[in-house]
């Protein structure tokens, strides 16, 4: 309840929204923003809200068990910098026999 400790200090006056933010480690911009949120949703519009949404950046499954399958066959007990600079980056191609 961080930040429900500050926002009550600021809004009683006893602090200034510099301060407040820095008690939460943030800037005043981004304290600002809590502001806008809790007021808006309470409690609630505080959560992360990247929480629930699955990465642009993630690998098929198809793909990631055709890699982890050839690591465990043939490399078990590499790092995966090593496997990386072994296969050339080319460990997630299907149609590339290691």
């Amino acid at each position: 309840m961080r930040f429900k400790e500050a926002y009550d200090g600021w809004q009683a006056g006893r602090l200034r929204q510099e301060e407040a933010a820095q008690l939460l480690g943030v800037c005043e911009r981004s304290f600002r923003r809590y502001i806008d949120r809790y007021e808006e949703d309470g409690l609630q519009g505080l959560i992360d809200r990247r929480l629930g949404q699955i990465s642009h950046r993630r690998a098929p499954v198809d793909e990631v068990m055709a890699l982890t399958t050839a690591y465990r066959a043939r490399h078990e007990g590499w790092s995966a910098k090593h496997y990386y600079a072994w296969t050339g980056g080319r460990a997630g191609d299907a149609a590339t026999p290691l």
